[in-house]
């Protein structure tokens, strides 16, 4: 099958297309899916740059995000049969392959139907950012209708579906932006308020418009000054939810003083530590994500599509670039 790869971790030139054994033989609760589609997520590069921070084998096929066909289904598995359109996320964690190759194997528990509505590009590009939005808003902080929330990144691939759901919520959304485009973007997704962050004081524009009451919800998804501007941007007894690793400098005197409920999300979780309920929690997620998608309550945007052999530019692309929404790789 052809596949990317990497042999070491490094720069994107360490990346290279090419054939590679294919996945052949399901265990019992596993799925073979033949690959159309691939979501690329800033996972996929830090797992590249520094594969020794992650449980990887070499070589590694890097990749989380998919959509695909199913292929052939392990004997344990009931939900699944050949045919059938799938999408899902799982890292290429404890001897898994990633997704950036034509054929993958896939814990079924991690599966879920594609939405007859997306094509398999909109599908690929889905699963990563909306496990962890909704994960982030709901598991974590517990969103309710009526409350405030701040979504730092709006126009980004969790933010732009953290919107979303936020207002399916029946929530109002403060989100930041770096650009007027961006800002029309997020608007059209429902942003109640929207601040440019390059030119306005994104705590002066939080507290003015909750009438120095501060935010119900802070979601970082930027880390280090945004994270630490996030405590005095949400109210006593808030919640703060982060999807970056706070850095050791970060001042966490306001948090206590405000009496914060602090969460980290990262979605890679229930693969990373063998979680089998909260594998079948994001395939979940996913099922009911494919019930918004199908009543046109929920979008994802791509910013731009490549081919897989051209890996190594999508994933530089997205380390030098802040696209709106998700990039995404075809076969």
């Amino acid at each position: 099958m052809k596949a990317v790869y990497f042999e070491a971790g490094g720069a994107i030139d360490v990346l290279q297309y090419g054939d590679m054994e294919a996945p052949d033989k399901c265990r019992s609760t596993q799925v073979l899916v033949r690959v159309k589609a691939i979501g690329i997520n800033p996972i996929d590069t830090k797992i590249r740059a520094a594969p020794e921070r992650f449980p990887v084998s070499f070589s590694v096929i890097p990749g989380c995000d998919g959509a695909g066909i199913v292929q052939a289904v392990g004997n344990q598995v009931k939900n699944f049969k050949p045919g059938d359109a799938v999408y899902f996320s799982q890292p290429g964690f404890n001897q898994r392959q990633g997704t950036y190759a034509e054929y993958v194997m896939v814990d079924a528990s991690l599966l879920a139907l594609k939405p007859h509505s997306l094509s398999f590009e909109q599908a690929a590009a889905a699963p990563l950012v909306l496990i962890t939005a909704w994960e982030a808003l709901h598991d974590r902080a517990r969103i309710t209708g009526g409350q405030t929330v701040l979504i730092h990144a709006g126009a980004g691939g969790v933010g732009h579906v953290a919107i979303q759901l936020a207002k399916l919520a029946g929530a109002r959304v403060i989100t930041t932006v770096s650009n007027a485009e961006k800002a029309g973007f997020v608007k059209r997704l429902g942003a109640d308020q929207i601040i440019h962050y390059p030119t306005q004081d994104v705590i002066a524009e939080v507290l003015q418009y909750t009438d120095d009451k501060g935010v119900d919800i802070a979601f970082d998804t930027v880390g280090a000054n945004v994270l630490q501007s996030c405590f005095s941007c949400v109210k006593p007894y808030g919640d703060v939810v982060t999807i970056l690793q706070p850095t050791k400098d970060t001042d966490w005197g306001e948090a206590r003083k405000r009496n914060v409920r602090f969460s980290f999300e990262l979605m890679l979780s229930p693969v990373l530590m063998e979680l089998d309920d909260a594998k079948c929690h994001q395939a979940d997620i996913l099922r009911q994500c494919a019930a918004l998608f199908e009543q046109g309550r929920l979008t994802v945007e791509i910013a731009q599509t490549f081919d897989l052999s051209n890996a190594a530019e999508a994933q530089h692309y997205l380390e030098q670039n802040h696209p709106t929404g998700k990039l995404v790789m075809t076969l």
